[in-house]
């Protein structure tokens, strides 16, 4: 694969080979687990949150190259965000794998994925190398296993999530 495309598949090869924040945190205020029974993926996401916004996200467990890679950079880009905005970010997110728009309910656009040019008026950034998991549905399981992990997390939820 070349160009935009080639590019986006080596960061999620690269993620998924080297995760980043693969580490439990110390002084989490926030945990949670969760599950991908079907692939083998399973992932613990901690976050240390004051006055409401991440301050710090880190993540440990095992699983396919797109679960690790898509909690590498889910890592990478919740940090410094405020909780409303990482709910932001979730449903473009979703949005964009599942093949539902890619507007994530908020009326914009979705942005070409495949264009280097082109403004990322998603914001979703990096996430955009995932745009490809829409056409995969069983991938979509593993791409979002961490951001249902990480949304339980901040609310609290004190149940393992499964994505079966």
């Amino acid at each position: 694969m070349s160009g935009a495309g080639g590019l986006y598949q080596e960061l999620i090869l690269d993620h998924g080979r080297r995760p980043r924040n693969l580490r439990a945190l110390e002084g989490a205020t926030r945990h949670a687990d969760g599950d991908n029974p079907l692939c083998g993926d399973h992932v613990t996401v901690y976050a240390r949150v004051e006055d409401g916004v991440v301050r710090e996200a880190t993540f440990t467990g095992q699983g396919c190259a797109i679960s690790q890679a898509s909690t590498s950079l889910m890592t990478e880009a919740v940090r410094g965000k405020t909780l409303a905005e990482i709910e932001v970010i979730y449903g473009r997110f979703h949005d964009l794998v599942t093949g539902h728009g890619g507007d994530g309910g908020a009326g914009v656009p979705s942005a070409d994925p495949g264009s280097e040019d082109n403004e990322d008026v998603l914001g979703l950034g990096k996430l955009r190398a995932f745009s490809g998991v829409a056409e995969f549905p069983m991938r979509v399981k593993c791409a979002t296993l961490a951001w249902h992990t990480l949304r339980a997390a901040l609310s609290g939820a004190d149940k393992p999530v499964s994505t079966e």
